[in-house]
């Protein structure tokens, strides 16, 4: 009998890769910190509510329209415009240093510019991922770059948890300046790739039935994250920022195991398993959400899904919808939820008071496993042989143990 030939998986070639890796991963933790910073800067400011509205408006608007735009210009030196765009954002956030001496005015023109920097180049951003892997391993490879890229936060946030808010823009705008420097070195010996082929419209885009089904529950899982995450505030209490370090080390490791799952199940499972686990931590919290084992079961579970969430939604599933287009537009598109549902915590906040703890932990359960009702309807993007060719090494590898140990029993 001669063994079973097994195709080798597809590898990466890191010359391509890696100017990938890098501007992902500054791009992503320089966003995540400058926003909060930027956040705890305008909140400092003592404002009034609608001037702090208007501010949070502004740059909420501004980073979705922007995105949009990026995606649609889908420059073809595509480098060349990251290179300036991370050049760019790091002079922008060396000009936050001004916003507590600011008059109420210029620190909206400060957010619209802030929201303008940071979204245009998000989508080619992400796009240059996709371009760097194929369908057969973008799980895994973004599993690991969302790993990097929570460990990256974490540290960076302890590191400049002391400082001041003129020192800690400063050391973003260095962080974005380091990301600029070595993009632009990595890139001297990356290889001409293929181009792909001229992108759709986004009506084209938003009529495709597999799009709409995964777009759907993200939009739920978006708007559902955001609009609790001030009511999450008030039952944890002091919890929450010891809560919020927990979660990113687990969503970190899940991340990798969320994207090597993708790779060999499929991203569907993936997904629903995600929806099911958020689901059942909402419920876990609503039956008692003044009991402290009910938040560490919660910030377990949203670690994991968070993870499960982070190397598919994020990294892979757009890239994968795309197939031979350029994939701006499709990123763009998996973006736009997630940006605007973000001003969600501003409009909930001032009313948290008024909304009962139980019911609105009991309606995001519900909703959540509502939302994989259209997930059961759409198309497996990870191609069908490829999850044959995995069914076919795990059939190799259990037959030649069970071999192994035969002859061994001889």
């Amino acid at each position: 009998m001669q063994p079973v030939m097994v195709k080798r998986r597809p590898r990466v070639d890191w010359k391509d890769f890696l100017p990938a890796l890098i501007v992902v991963f500054n791009s992503l933790v320089w966003y995540a910190l400058t926003f909060s910073t930027f956040s705890r800067a305008i909140d400092g400011l003592k404002a009034a509510a609608p001037i702090t509205l208007a501010i949070f408006t502004v740059y909420y608007v501004a980073i979705t329209c922007s995105g949009i735009l990026g995606a649609m210009l889908s420059p073809r030196e595509r480098d060349t415009f990251l290179a300036a765009w991370m050049l760019i954002g790091a002079v922008m956030t060396a000009l936050l240093i001004t916003i507590p001496r600011n008059t109420i005015p210029i620190n909206i023109i400060i957010s619209l510019f802030l929201g303008i920097v940071a979204g245009t180049g998000l989508p080619s951003c992400l796009a240059c991922f996709a371009d760097a892997t194929v369908a057969e391993n973008r799980g895994t490879y973004g599993g690991v770059t969302w790993g990097a890229i929570g460990i990256g936060i974490l540290v960076l946030a302890l590191s400049i948890n002391a400082f001041n808010l003129i020192l800690t823009f400063a050391v973003l705008a260095l962080w974005r300046l380091l990301g600029f420097a070595a993009f632009v070195i990595s890139t001297r010996k990356k290889k001409k790739t293929r181009p792909l082929r001229d992108p759709s419209s986004f009506s084209f885009i938003l009529h495709r039935r597999d799009m709409v089904l995964y777009l759907v529950p993200w939009i739920m899982f978006s708007l559902i994250n955001f609009a609790e995450a001030p009511m999450l505030d008030r039952v944890f209490g002091d919890f929450a920022t010891l809560a919020g370090f927990i979660e990113f080390a687990i969503t970190g490791l899940f991340a990798l195991v969320g994207g090597m799952l993708a790779d060999n199940v499929g991203r569907k499972r993936v997904i629903i398993t995600g929806f099911i686990i958020l689901g059942v931590e909402y419920a876990v919290l609503s039956l008692s959400p003044e009991m402290p084992i009910t938040w560490y079961l919660y910030t377990v579970f949203d670690g994991i899904a968070w993870g499960m969430f982070a190397s598919v939604f994020f990294m892979t599933l757009w890239g994968d919808l795309a197939g031979e287009y350029q994939r701006e537009k499709y990123y763009a598109l998996g973006g736009i939820p997630y940006f605007l549902a973000g001003f969600l915590p501003v409009i909930v906040k001032p009313y948290v008071g008024m909304i009962q703890t139980v019911t609105a932990f009991s309606l995001a359960s519900f909703f959540l496993f509502l939302a994989v009702l259209p997930l059961m309807y759409a198309p497996e993007t990870l191609p069908e042989k490829t999850i044959r060719q995995r069914e076919l090494e795990k059939y190799v590898e259990a037959a030649e143990n069970l071999k192994n140990k035969s002859e061994r029993k001889e």
